[in-house]
């Protein structure tokens, strides 16, 4: 294995368990990937490097059983607005839609057969789950979130609230299909919540690291792989350009060409801050929630989300915070927030996101003890995967979530024998789920034994 974030430690366990001694390869001094906690500003408060909150993780066949005390705050999400008051997205369907005034039966119509379906849809059964939702709800999910909202929703309290979850796909919100990715945020939000590792995000890296080496797996640190190893089978966790270095030219040049014209999406610039005391927020009820959407209305997140696709930074970004601390006293009072930017900006978006913070909950900056920021720049020197700060690992417009890394039948095969793609870059893309490199290892292993 080469890369030991939870693609790789997910593809790693799954060979381990079919009897191969596996190695797993990891250039940074801390194995994880995205999936790394650290005391980033004072000491006794602990961060989250990258990654912080964990629908997928919970909702994934891959990781829902591994030994991991989950936090779940009050309520998943809170989308604060101008006039002082929250958009609230609870665990139950009905006490959301309850909140959204006109757009009660338009939500929970929406949301309901996502439900009804979700049971078939964690385990995998696409079929049985196609048949649950009928044909409309897939074709909808391709549309472009301002689209979707504007269709569905007559009030702006829920077309904010459905804006903010798709604002999630990086992409402009009138591009397709960033509405499927408010979709899937807001069910799971319904289905396992929104929660997080108590302690930090490297307790799920933990988790895996153990049930890798209860199967006899190992994890080498400080080891980077600077050109392709000889074994039975190597799975690379890596963005698509690294493989092209790594294989050295053993690529066939159409598949070279192919990765080396994937397509990244904006960067991200991210806060994190030591607080003296919880965020004061003015609507009471965000209080509740481990996660905030601040950026007001689908007009505003709109113009916010434009910008880092035409090269530039926005005024009001949309920023994305958790408050961590709040809920989980182990941390210390700490909270965590980024924007997105253009890919590779070196742009300091500290005033802005702390403005956004500041107008939904004044007396913030007060509050702060220290800050620590990471820009694109920063997140790929952690993580060479996170190309010009591309969380998502390659953008997700309508080309590449059905052709991702490149025009093949299998995705995760390379051209080499027995050399698999297993990071984000394949299907099913970005996101702490592990089915990347579960997918990746299941056809490795199938095409092992069809070998010998």
């Amino acid at each position: 294995m080469i890369g030991s974030g939870p693609n790789g430690l997910v593809a790693a366990i799954e060979l381990a368990r079919a009897g191969l001694a596996v190695e797993v390869h990891e250039a940074a001094e801390e194995a994880g990937g995205g999936l790394r906690t650290a005391e980033l500003t004072l000491p006794g408060f602990v961060h989250d490097v990258c990654s912080a909150i964990h629908p997928l993780a919970v909702a994934s066949p891959a990781l829902r059983d591994l030994d991991v005390d989950w936090v779940h705050p009050d309520a998943p999400l809170a989308h604060p607005l101008d006039d002082g008051t929250a958009v609230v997205l609870e665990r139950s369907l009905d006490e959301t839609a309850g909140g959204l005034g006109r757009d009660e039966d338009a939500y929970r119509n929406v949301l309901k057969p996502l439900l009804d379906a979700w049971p078939a849809l964690v385990d995998l059964r696409l079929l049985r789950a196609g048949r649950a939702l009928g044909i409309a709800r897939p074709l909808a999910a391709l549309e472009a979130a301002s689209t979707f909202a504007r269709k569905r929703f007559r009030e702006e309290r829920a077309r904010a609230l459905f804006a903010g979850n798709a604002a999630h796909s990086m992409l402009p919100l009138e591009r397709r299909p960033s509405a499927s990715v408010g979709l899937a945020l807001l069910t799971m939000g319904h289905a396992v919540g929104w929660p997080f590792p108590r302690g930090g995000a490297s307790r799920l890296t933990d988790a895996l690291i153990e049930r890798l080496s209860d199967l006899g797996g190992e994890v080498r640190v400080s080891s980077p792989v600077d050109e392709l190893p000889a074994a039975d089978v190597v799975l690379a966790d890596v963005a698509p350009r690294e493989l092209v270095r790594i294989a050295r030219g053993r690529l066939t040049a159409r598949y070279e060409r192919d990765l080396l014209r994937y397509r990244h999406g904006p960067g991200a610039f991210k806060l994190d801050w030591a607080l003296s005391a919880p965020i004061p927020w003015r609507a009471p009820e965000a209080a509740r929630a481990g996660t905030l959407h601040l950026g007001g209305t689908l007009e505003e997140l709109s113009r916010s989300e434009r910008e880092p696709w035409a090269g530039r930074t926005a005024e009001r970004p949309f920023v994305l915070l958790a408050q961590q601390g709040r809920f989980d006293p182990s941390r210390g009072q700490t909270a965590w927030a980024y924007c997105h930017v253009p890919n590779g900006s070196g742009e300091d978006m500290t005033e802005r996101i702390e403005a956004q913070v500041e107008r939904f909950a004044p007396g913030f900056r007060e509050l702060v003890l220290a800050r620590h920021a990471m820009g694109p720049a920063s997140f790929e020197e952690h993580n060479r995967n996170l190309v010009g700060g591309d969380l998502n690992n390659g953008a997700i417009d309508l080309g590449q979530v059905f052709f991702r890394p490149a025009r093949r039948a299998v995705p995760y095969r390379t051209p080499i024998r027995g050399v698999y793609l297993c990071s984000a870059a394949t299907p099913p893309g970005g996101g702490v789920h592990g089915l990347c490199g579960y997918a990746a290892a299941r056809l490795a292993l199938r095409d092992l034994r069809g070998l010998t």
